[in-house]
């Protein structure tokens, strides 16, 4: 009975040695991260001959929903008009949804390329063939989702050793941070970066925008 009235006697002690000392320091919380500078888009100067601008997915489906792609819309039928005055390649992806018609703000003309895929608009179809028959080594991207269509695109293009140009004001996405992070990865795709958007790197992404796209000659 003795030994048993001590051992709670010494618990009572613990227990109240834990209320009375002082409370530990809250575990230090994590640093919110910075968010990175994305460079000025830049000016560039394109051989319409060598260059292929590639539309993606401003579809019915999709585009119309989207007030920011909505809004691009007018940017990238100005540059699809001079692209086309300018003898450049217009090529068109649409997604693989029923029903889905590309807008008629910046409609295909007749003989115009179009292909169906998801992100990747090289996986799975002619594209690579397209580019590759008609000579090309740089490409202008635009097109919704910036995240999806934009973004892979971009990557399986670098992948294939072209130089492409991406115009800020022809990208959107659902929400305007996947577009601001689609604008930083394509400036820093490992192994194909251009963090300081040097315009026109090879094998790299610049980011520009249409009403700083020109061509020779014109």
């Amino acid at each position: 009975m003795r030994t048993h009235t001590a051992r709670l006697a010494w618990m009572a002690l613990a227990l109240l040695a834990v209320v009375a000392s002082p409370a530990a320091p809250l575990a230090a919380q994590p640093a919110v991260p910075t968010l990175p500078t994305i460079p000025d888009p830049v000016p560039v100067t394109l051989n319409p001959a060598q260059t292929a601008f590639l539309v993606l997915d401003l579809t019915s489906a999709n585009c119309s929903a989207r007030p920011a792609c909505v809004a691009s819309l007018p940017g990238v039928a100005e540059l699809i008009a001079r692209s086309r005055d300018a003898g450049a390649l217009v090529v068109y992806s649409s997604i693989s949804t029923p029903g889905a018609q590309i807008l008629p703000e910046v409609a295909p003309q007749p003989g115009d390329p179009i292909v169906v895929a998801n992100a990747d608009k090289f996986a799975g179809t002619t594209l690579e063939q397209i580019l590759a028959d008609a000579g090309v080594d740089t490409l202008i991207i635009v097109g919704t989702s910036a995240n999806g269509a934009v973004l892979y695109t971009a990557w399986g293009a670098s992948q294939r050793g072209y130089t492409i140009v991406a115009p800020i004001d022809g990208m959107s996405s659902a929400d305007s941070f996947a577009t601001f992070l689609t604008q930083y990865q394509l400036l820093n795709e490992p192994g194909f970066n251009n963090p300081t958007n040097e315009p026109l790197r090879p094998n790299a992404v610049t980011l520009s925008r249409t009403d700083l796209i020109s061509y020779e000659g014109m």
